[in-house]
């Protein structure tokens, strides 16, 4: 059996007793960091099994040698550094694998800092998208937030703490002046959550990084969530086509012809 074990994202209480049970009992522990793994095994008292390193990278080799595993009727357990193996994690990949195979697979619930921002956030939880980490590059993260513009879900992501200020201003430029929230630290000693709208949440993390891991939640295209700022608005568009406008100038540059209409061309594209 193939056990899929949420494991705490801050704190150690939230580790199950059925997600404790399952790494005490498991023969062989598939993790992203085996020195995480081990550290989170030594707080609980459970001895040191097989620690096998499955991430991104080596998922081909480390897999097959978890089939073995399960094939020999070793009990496996599946664990990231923290919350569920799978989410925004190669680990769905080692499920996929188990389950061509035809062997059986159970997931143990825990903590999930994707579901634990939408409740905090105070935005709609009728329904949400979750997308992961967002683009590094400009174009691609004004894509990334567009792509939501008329979506009624809610909106969570990932982000680098290095980034928050650049992913917010990219979601304002993109979705208006929506409710949004920003978790950082979630059930940590030092957790914080900075709601507001996107107008206000912009210049707080403007060229700030944040000290620890943060989850990002939009509201939806729901009017209940958003307001009208035609100030704010207009500036933000001007911004973008100026970025569109230095963009085509330099392309038409480069090819030895004259852009005449910069505005007319879609968001400078990066893939």
């Amino acid at each position: 059996m193939l056990y899929v074990v949420a494991t705490p994202i801050g704190n150690l209480g939230d580790l199950t007793p059925r997600a404790r049970e399952a790494l005490r009992t498991a023969e062989v522990i598939a993790c992203e960091d085996t020195r995480r793994t081990w550290g989170l095994l030594s707080a609980c008292g459970i001895a040191r099994p097989e620690l096998v390193s499955y991430r991104q990278g080596n998922e081909e080799r480390a897999g097959a040698r978890l089939v073995e595993a399960l094939r020999a009727g070793r009990a496996v357990a599946l664990c990231s550094d923290g919350g569920y193996p799978g989410i925004s994690d190669p680990g769905y990949r080692l499920v996929r694998q188990v389950i061509r195979e035809g062997l059986p697979v159970q997931a143990l619930p825990g903590a999930s800092a994707v579901d634990l921002a939408l409740i905090v956030s105070g935005l709609s939880t009728a329904s949400y998208t979750f997308k992961g980490f967002p683009p590094r590059k400009p174009g691609a993260l004004l894509r990334f937030f567009a792509d939501e513009r008329d979506r009624p879900h809610t909106l969570i992501c990932f982000e680098s703490p290095f980034r928050v200020g650049a992913c917010l201003q990219a979601a304002f430029e993109a979705l208006g002046d929506r409710e949004a929230a920003v978790c950082i630290e979630l059930t940590k000693q030092f957790e914080r959550v900075e709601r507001g709208y996107l107008s206000a949440l912009v210049p707080r993390f403007a060229g700030k990084p944040v000290k620890g891991e943060v989850t990002v939640a939009i509201a939806g295209n729901n009017p209940k969530f958003a307001r009208e700022e035609p100030q704010a608005r207009v500036a933000a568009q001007a911004r973008s086509v100026s970025r569109q406008a230095r963009g085509s100038f330099m392309q038409g540059s480069r090819c030895g012809s004259r852009v005449s209409e910069p505005e007319t061309r879609a968001w400078g594209g990066n893939r």
